[in-house]
């Protein structure tokens, strides 16, 4: 039921569309939007239109950019030897938040997985593949899902024919769990993962 006007209820439901956004949260977007000036509005707007049509894909790494190649692969900082696969950009970020890697990138744009139709054609494995002949070590930093093992097990044996180091992140218990309640999966992923202090 409309009790308001069809204008704001569609604005509504297009905010609901958004991932992890729910009718009240999408509620509370649009009243905030309708409380602020023109300006805010017209550069809002600006933002969404030019984020469209301004970014594309690294034609290097696959992560997000707003030139052909992205700050992170013209780097002279970064080691070029060593490549970080991830699932999506957001993992990027998420690894680049530490400070502590400093090689560079390459973003598949998803996992392989069957059952929802998706491929490793359907990914960006060949590239990967075409890339790491200079490479000394492959890093693959995928999701612990039976996705992303199937995917780390696929990009594995295809690297490992041509001689370069191919290594994954830790996975294990995250600090300040308790071993109680954790599944059986994740202790067995943390004893193999362990380190030498």
């Amino acid at each position: 039921m409309i009790y308001t006007s069809q204008t704001l209820e569609k604005a509504i439901a297009t905010f609901a569309k958004l991932p992890s956004i729910g009718r009240k949260s999408a509620q509370r977007l649009v009243y905030f939007l309708l409380r602020q000036n023109q300006e805010y509005i017209d550069e809002f707007i600006a933002v969404l239109s030019n984020l469209k049509s301004n970014i594309k894909l690294c034609k290097s790494c696959y992560n997000y950019s707003d030139d052909d190649i992205c700050p992170i692969c013209v780097s002279n900082s970064r080691n070029s030897k060593i490549i970080c696969v991830v699932e999506e950009p957001k993992d990027l970020f998420a690894i680049e938040k530490t400070n502590e890697f400093r090689g560079v990138y390459h973003v598949l744009h998803g996992l392989i997985n069957p059952i929802g139709g998706i491929n490793a054609s359907d990914l960006k494995i060949k590239e990967l593949i075409e890339r790491v002949s200079s490479a000394e070590e492959v890093i693959l930093a995928l999701s612990p899902s039976v996705e992303g093992e199937v995917t780390s097990q696929y990009i594995a044996k295809l690297i490992k024919p041509l001689n370069i180091k191919v290594t994954r992140i830790a996975s294990g218990l995250p600090v300040g769990s308790s071993l109680e309640w954790t599944d059986e999966a994740t202790l067995s992923r943390a004893l193999e993962g362990r380190i030498t202090l």
